[in-house]
Order: structure tokens, then C-alpha cells, then sequence
């Protein structure tokens, strides 16, 4: 969409930025707002995003913003000096456009990260499709995303023994052998498995030594299905109705039974559960490289337990080589961390048993922790490399430096007996880095929120500096007017924890002025949320420019800080950490006269759209207008896996605690629900059950139904719906008449 420009249109961007004299949510703070992007995103260049190395080459890639949009570098390290583009974006754009029928630019290709196999075949993909481009004679194809074979093949798709002379297969829901190639030959390895309890090719996996093969049989569960109505489908009148299985908390999982077969003996050997009695997963197994185990990792239903179980592969004997047990929750999804040290013998692994994130050294052969490895009121956020040879592993971490945010990550390395702990990266920032595949080099990509990226290429061995690859030049930006996001910190509800986020002050910002407050809320404890590296241009920055200070704040609950921290959601994810955040604006107001918390807002989308209806629900003294796009308003109607990972199982009480829908009856202030119809990351039934519930308790508010669309804001309609809303609710002044004006506005929000 576009939108006709009036005169303001006319003014430079240094004039934009220094007006003052507008009244909040005219026409014209709408028209600066989304204009912003655009001006803004003009006046930046050489920003690099982190580099991505090529395999088995001293060569690595990074992606840039240059005027115009952003365009893909290569580097050899051999050769810092020397940059070139990694492709013909000219050729690739064509390419592509004529693969989907959609104009694309060189500067604007439709990723911003991809894999590059040897073969110089460049594949991305979108929420639909994946793409294979040749950056050789730029040809691509795509394929339907959905359609994707199970790892280690489909049913009728035989797995190779690693020797070549063997495959195995499934037919008739049991484990098939055949000599390669022979069908004829082909022989039962089990005799179990049926239609209710089949074996599944996905999860066949030889031993290196071709002589054993590891196969699970699956239970199935419930296996739930959503209904959708697509009403306004774009190729016909008529409805469709499409079906999506969709799996919720407290429904039956798949049960899978690993199976080891000796494929010389036509041995089948059932190993027992009893380590592993109540999965809500269990891993594809791997094999040791010798042949003498197999290993899966155990997740318990509840996630409550963790393990790492090995096989013997010459008796199917199962014993635990890790027991991880957790009072609240083993959070697997970004805090596992796993590397098997000389085929087994030894095992790093990460856990948060002393109230902190940390890795631990375990022997592999007895079980028992032979020390820990990293120790301190501090977090590990993530393991770089291990360097067996040297027994040395290469770590980002945050909060080790007093004065300095803690979300920041620098790079460590450290022996595995835990000493010789030493800092490879400095500064007040937050630092990404990426390793060689030989390990000699690595690249260092750093920025805050208010400075912009610099990339540095360095050296393994003592962390020096080899050559700066890329500096963001930002000057221009300066130059307009423009500033980045205040960084604020307050104390938390328990008087001694920092609470940390930002602010967004209107570009035309008067501090005599009093601003009303709105704040963008995620409070999904599978991470933290509040930006900590540079950006020139955030959505959040567009809402301010109507006449509001915009905030962001990670409360309690939410993830990268102690163990402590993070349990706080846990079955409570109706807290949401709003005890912080609310001493957190209350500790900003009384800083800042222009900080108007009298009647605060607050929008969100997904977790962040079961939060903002939250902040009606259990705390309407402090907040009295809420926006919510798609939320997640009931756990028990969300996907399986993230809820039963924070609200446990079997389902209790706490859901129903927990629940908008329950406690939709407590609604007070101004609420603007919006939904699609489409949606297929959060059952579209969660927000109408809201609806229903609202209704049944004489409630006034409102609501969007997003016809044709999936989890999604609703585009340019929907933010300009939500700025409306905050703009008459919470500015006491009528929104632009935009069918009577008959303007279009342009894009408000990044998508």
C-alpha cells in the first residue's frame, strides 16, 4: 500500500525530527510515523550482521545494510582486505522473480540467512516453501515447505547400511533387511509391529560398523486436528476447509520403544523403559563411533527430568549417563547443551542446578560429575566450539562483568577442569562471534542499542586482532536528529533484582511535555526480549512518533538471568513478571517529570497477546488500554510444547489461574482483541473463547476478525487499528476520518 503525500511530505529529515509543535495523533504524527522507516533506513550504512562461515574453507560470508536495503559479502581470511559480493544479486533477484512472479531487487532478496552446500547451491525458505537457487547459473526451484521426507526416510525409501551392502526399510509397520538393491531377498527383523504400534523410518539408524541397527516403535497419541474456514480464499468464491493437526497440553504423546537389532543374528532385542518409563520425548539415537552404544536423550512428560541414556549394543542393556532433575523445569529448549568428549568417555553438559546456567564435565563411563567446569552468579548463553585436543571450550556468557548489562555476551574460553577461565572479547557491548571450521580464526560482531556494528576479524590463538572487516556508519543518521532508545533500570519486586528495557521517545520528543506511556510486552520465558543490539529503525519507534513514550521491559519469568529468575513462571505464566514491571515504570516516573503513567497502555502479539489482555484482567489499577493480536489466551488450547514446558503436566489448577478466558469476567479499562482466521501457530478457538466469555459477562470491548490471514498483526490495517485505539483511549482525541480523507497509509510497522 501507499499513501498520497501532502505537503509535509516536503520537509528533509533533519526538519522531521526537530518538529515539536504538533499535537499528539494528528494526521500528520501518523504520516511522520510512517514515514520513518524509509528516512531512517536511508541514512545508515555498512552494517553487518554476523558472519557465517563456509565449510572446510578459510572463507565466511556476512549479510550488510547499504543504502537501498542489504546485500551478501564473502571474505577470505587469508585475505581480509579484500571483499567482494558473494553472488550476482542482480541475477539472483531475476531468478526469483520469475520463479514466483513477484519483482524483487537486488537489494531487497527475500531472506537475510541461508545454508550454502559445496555443490554452490544457496537454500532458504519462507513459511511456505523452500528455495534451492545454483549461484552458478542462477536457476531456482522451490517446494512446497510441508512436503519434507522424515529424516532417514519415508517408508517406502530404504537407509543404507554405512557399508553399502545392506538397507533396511519398513514394510508392513515392521523392520525389513534386504542386500542392496534386492528385493526379492528382503527378510523380517521384527515381528511386533502393527498398525496401532509401527516401527517409523525416521528413526532408523545403522551402526557404523553395519552390523547393528538402532529403530524405535512409536504408540501413537491423540493426534488432534484443528478446522479452519478460509472465507475469502483468493482463487475462488466459495469457502475452503482445511485441517492441521495440532497437538495440545494433556493430550496422549507418541510413546516410542527403542528397538536394537543385531542384523548378523536376526537378534531383536526390546530394551526396557524403566529409565525412560513416561516420555514426553525421546531423541533419534545416535550411535558411538566404535559401535559398542547407542544414545537418546529423555525428556519426561512434565519437564521435570532429563537424560541421557546409553545402549549397550551387545546385550540392549540401557543405563543413564545424565540424571537432570529440576523442581520446576529442565528448560531443553535453548539451555540443553550436550558434547560427547572422546566418542563418550566423557560428556560436557549444561544445567542450572546451582541456581545458574553452567557446564559440568561428566565422566561418560561411570556417570559421575568429575567437577564443574564453569561456576559463578552468572549465566552461560551458549557453547562456541570445544577443542578436544587441547581440552579447552569456547563460551559466550552474560553478567560475569559488574557495571555491564547482563544480557550482554562476551566470549570465553576455559579448560574443561575449569581453570584458565579468559575473557576474548571487551567492552560495554554484546558481542556475536563465529568460529572457522579449522579453528583458527574467529569473527567478532558487536554492537549496543545506541552503537552501531563493527566486525572484527581475529585469531584463536590469543584473540588478536587480525583486520576489521566492517564499521556501521551511522553519521547521517546523527546528523537528521535521530536517537536511539533510552536504556533504563529499575529494582524489581524484590527490591535487590535489576530490572532492565528501553525507551522510545517521539523524535519531536519536548521534555516539558507530558507523554503518555504504552508499552510492547513478550514475556515468553523461553528467552529474553528487550533489543540489546543496534538497530536504527524498531516498529516500537513508530507508535512513539504518534505521540507517546513506548517502553520494553524482560520482568521476572522470562529467560538469560539465574535459575531464581526464570522460575518465577512457572505454572504462572499469568504473572508475566508485571510486579517488575509495574515498580519499573513507577521508578521511571518518578525520574522523569515527562513520563505519564496515568493511564498506561500495552499491545502484544501471541504470548505478548496473552499478556497485554493480562494486564486488564489482574492488574487494571495500573493498566487501562490494551491491544492483543493472537494471544495464547488459554494454555490448554495452545500448542503442547511450549505450554506444558512452562505450565507442567499433568494439568492442574494453574491453567485455569492462568487462563484470560476463566477470567475474562475481571475485564477492565479499553480492550482491542484482534485475531486470524488462519491462524496456525495459536488456535484462532483461544481468542473467540475470550470472545464468548466477555459476551457472556456483559464486557464492552472489541474486536477484529482478520479474514484470509494467519498469526499475524493484521498488516498495515492492523497497526493503524491499533494506533486508533491507543490514540482516542488513551490521548482523548479523535484519529484521523481515514475514509473520509481517503489517504492510504504506507507501512507503520515492521513486519
Amino acid at each position: 500500500m501507499r499513501f498520497t503525500r501532502l505537503a509535509l511530505s516536503g520537509y528533509c529529515l533533519t526538519t522531521i525530527f526537530s518538529i515539536s509543535a504538533f499535537a499528539q495523533g494528528t494526521a500528520a504524527d501518523y504520516r511522520r510515523a510512517a514515514e520513518l522507516k524509509d528516512k531512517t533506513l536511508a541514512l545508515v550504512a555498512d552494517l553487518p550482521d554476523a558472519a557465517t562461515w563456509i565449510d572446510g574453507t578459510s572463507r565466511f560470508w556476512y549479510r550488510k545494510a547499504v543504502k537501498g536495503g542489504a546485500q551478501f559479502f564473502v571474505v577470505d581470511a587469508k585475505y581480509p582486505a579484500v571483499k567482494m559480493p558473494l553472488f550476482d544479486h542482480e541475477k539472483l533477484a531475476a531468478a526469483l522473480s520469475k520463479l514466483d512472479g513477484e519483482p524483487r531487487t537486488a537489494l531487497n532478496l527475500p531472506f537475510a540467512t541461508f545454508t550454502l552446500g559445496p555443490d554452490q547451491n544457496l537454500q532458504f525458505q519462507s513459511a511456505e516453501y523452500r528455495y534451492r537457487c545454483s549461484i552458478v547459473d542462477y536457476t531456482c526451484q522451490k517446494t512446497n515447505f510441508n512436503d519434507r521426507n522424515a529424516q532417514g526416510g519415508r517408508a517406502d525409501q530404504p537407509v543404507a547400511s554405512p557399508d553399502g551392502k545392506w538397507e533396511a526399510l519398513i514394510r508392513n509397520y515392521n523392520v525389513f533387511l534386504r542386500p542392496k538393491g534386492n528385493d526379492k531377498a528382503a527378510v523380517p527383523l521384527s515381528y511386533d509391529g502393527s498398525e496401532g504400534n509401527a516401527y517409523t523410518a525416521g528413526f532408523l539408524v545403522w551402526a557404523p560398523d553395519s552390523q547393528k541397527l538402532a529403530a524405535y516403535r512409536v504408540l501413537p497419541g491423540y493426534h488432534r486436528k484443528i478446522q479452519y474456514v478460509q472465507s475469502t480464499p483468493p482463487d475462488q468464491e466459495q469457502p475452503k476447509y482445511i485441517t492441521r493437526e495440532y497437538p495440545k497440553p494433556g493430550d496422549a504423546v507418541d510413546v516410542p520403544q527403542p528397538v536394537l537389532f543385531d542384523v548378523a543374528r536376526r537378534k531383536q532385542t526390546i530394551v526396557k523403559n524403566a529409565l525412560f518409563p513416561n516420555p514426553y520425548s525421546i531423541s533419534r539415537a545416535a550411535w558411538r563411533k566404535d559401535s559398542r552404544a547407542f544414545t537418546f536423550e529423555y525428556n519426561q512428560r512434565g519437564h521435570q527430568a532429563f537424560s541421557l541414556i546409553e545402549v549397550d549394543a551387545s546385550n540392549g542393556v540401557a543405563r543413564a549417563i545424565v540424571d537432570e532433575e529440576a523442581k520446576t523445569y529442565f528448560h531443553y529448549y535453548s539451555k540443553k547443551y550436550r558434547f560427547d568428549v572422546n566418542d563418550g568417555r566423557e560428556v560436557i553438559w549444561a544445567s542450572e542446578r546451582d541456581g545458574w546456567n553452567h557446564l559440568y564435565l561428566y565422566d561418560g563411563v561411570s556417570g559421575r560429575v568429575k567437577n564443574q567446569i564453569t561456576k559463578g552468579e552468572w549465566v552461560v548463553r551458549g557453547v562456541d566450539k570445544v577443542d578436544e585436543k587441547n581440552r579447552q571450550i569456547w563460551f559466550r556468557a552474560g553478567g560475569m562483568t559488574a557495571g555491564i548489562d547482563p544480557y550482554y555476551t562476551h566470549l570465553y574460553r576455559v579448560n574443561f577442569d575449569g581453570t584458565g577461565l579468559k575473557a576474548f572479547t571487551e567492552g560495554n557491548a554484546t558481542h556475536a562471534t563465529s568460529f572457522s571450521s579449522d579453528g583458527t580464526y574467529f569473527v567478532d560482531t558487536y554492537s549496543r542499542i545506541d552503537t552501531p556494528p563493527v566486525s572484527v576479524l581475529r585469531r584463536v590463538a590469543d584473540g588478536g586482532t587480525v583486520a576489521e572487516i566492517e564499521r556501521g556508519d551511522i553519521a547521517a543518521l546523527k546528523a537528521s536528529g535521530w536517537h536511539a532508545p533510552d536504556v533504563f533500570v529499575a529494582k524489581g519486586r524484590d527490591g535487590a533484582t535489576d530490572i532492565w528495557g528501553i525507551i522510545h521517545k517521539p523524535s519531536n520528543f519536548n521534555p516539558a511535555k507530558k507523554y503518555p506511556v504504552i508499552e510492547y510486552i513478550y514475556a515468553g520465558p523461553h528467552d529474553s526480549f528487550v533489543p540489546k543490539t543496534f538497530r536504527a529503525y524498531d516498529a516500537m519507534q513508530s507508535l512513539a512518533e504518534i505521540g507517546f513514550v513506548v517502553v520494553q521491559i524482560d520482568g521476572m519469568g522470562t529467560s538469560n538471568r539465574s535459575k531464581a529468575f526464570h522460575d518465577v513462571s512457572w505454572k504462572n505464566l499469568a504473572d508475566a513478571g508485571f510486579p517488575d514491571r509495574i515498580l519499573w515504570h513507577k521508578a521511571a516516573a518518578a525520574k522523569f517529570a515527562w513520563y505519564d503513567i496515568s493511564k498506561v497502555g500495552i499491545y502484544g502479539h501471541s504470548a505478548g497477546g496473552q499478556n497485554s489482555l493480562a494486564a486488564l484482567l489482574f492488574h487494571p489499577e495500573f493498566y487501562k488500554v490494551a491491544v492483543s493480536s493472537c494471544g495464547c489466551h488459554d494454555n490448554r488450547m495452545d500448542k503442547i510444547s511450549w505450554n506444558e514446558q512452562f505450565m507442567s503436566w499433568p494439568l492442574g489448577p494453574e491453567y485455569i489461574a492462568c487462563s484470560n478466558a476463566e477470567n475474562a469476567s475481571k475485564l477492565q479499562g479499553k480492550l482491542l482483541l484482534s485475531v486470524g482466521e488462519l491462524d496456525t501457530n495459536v488456535d484462532p478457538a483461544s481468542t473467540m473463547q475470550v470472545v464468548a466469555a466477555l459476551i457472556k459477562a456483559n464486557k464492552t470491548f472489541d474486536l477484529i476478525v482478520l479474514p484470509n490471514t494467519g498469526h499475524s498483526t493484521g498488516g498495515v490495517y492492523g497497526d493503524r487499528k491499533r494506533y486508533d485505539f491507543f490514540v482516542h483511549h488513551i490521548l482523548g482525541v479523535e484519529p484521523p476520518d481515514w475514509n473520509k480523507q481517503g489517504e492510504i497509509l504506507g507501512s507503520l510497522a515492521d513486519r
